[in-house]
């Protein structure tokens, strides 16, 4: 009696769902490396925010920015939904942050120490998502997208149409550490 053609099809389909589970638990096992720093990261950088980035000399008005920080990106159930929008957003702090343009009172050595915070806190993030980041299809991922990078534009527009003053980048400071503080937000909601 000959035997049957199914077991060699069973083995594929074990092997591709080994391979899943595999893929998932060293999704799930990368995410635990970032506790310990979890805890502290977005103080730290607010720490160092304020360490690089003092008041302007002269004081500044500071009026109604316009460029509200869009809320409604904290409200997520997904950890890795509040991952992919953290490291969204710190993408864009690192792009802001990263300009040439930035005032001559701050400090430079502070702000290599905070783009390196951030350059390495991102790096941890990538490794923690899955492959294709455009999670939660419902929650819709693009919109989250579209609404970080329409702030980050605003306040990119608002330091150009002030000529990147030092007065400008004071507000720029202060956005930045709303969104440390709402990063610190997205960041319990990964746990």
């Amino acid at each position: 009696m000959a035997a049957p053609a199914t077991p060699h099809a069973r083995p594929r389909h074990t092997t591709t769902a080994l391979l899943l589970l595999l893929t998932a638990l060293a999704t799930t096992l990368a995410c635990p490396q970032l506790r310990p720093q979890d805890a502290t990261f977005a103080w730290d950088s607010i720490n160092i925010l304020k360490a690089m980035a003092p008041s302007p000399p002269q004081p500044c008005q500071h009026q109604q920015v316009p460029f509200p920080f869009p809320d409604t990106l904290l409200h997520t159930n997904h950890p890795h939904q509040a991952a992919a929008t953290t490291r969204h957003i710190l993408n864009n702090l690192f792009a802001t942050l990263s300009s040439h343009s930035i005032p001559q009172h701050w400090d430079a050595q502070a702000r290599h120490r905070l783009l390196n915070n951030l350059q390495h806190y991102i790096h941890h993030l990538e490794q923690c998502l899955p492959a294709n980041s455009m999670l939660i299809k419902s929650q819709g991922p693009h919109n989250t997208t579209l609404a970080i990078n329409k702030y980050f534009r605003r306040i990119r527009h608002f330091l150009h149409t002030h000529n990147h003053s030092a007065c400008a980048w004071d507000h720029v400071r202060l956005e930045a550490r709303i969104s440390f503080q709402r990063v610190d937000t997205l960041i319990r909601q990964m746990k």
